[in-house]
């Protein structure tokens, strides 16, 4: 059985690199990259959505991904 597993994915080429995903972030795992825009470990986002909701330009989408 497959398990469902989300993650936070950003979309760099319009992200403003605000920092507001890093401050709200409960497991510290998202940097801003260059000063250009954010980058999220992806191996250790468990999907909660925070980023997501306070990001001001809505550049973060939460993906649901099947797991074999």
């Amino acid at each position: 059985m497959a398990k469902i597993k989300r993650k936070a994915i950003v979309d760099t080429d319009l992200c403003v690199a605000c920092g507001s995903c890093v401050k709200v972030c409960p497991l510290q795992i998202i940097n801003i990259e260059q000063g250009v825009f954010a980058k999220i470990d992806t191996e250790k986002c468990v999907g909660c959505g925070k980023c997501a909701k306070s990001c001001p330009a809505s550049v973060i989408n939460i993906k649901t991904m099947e797991v074999v």
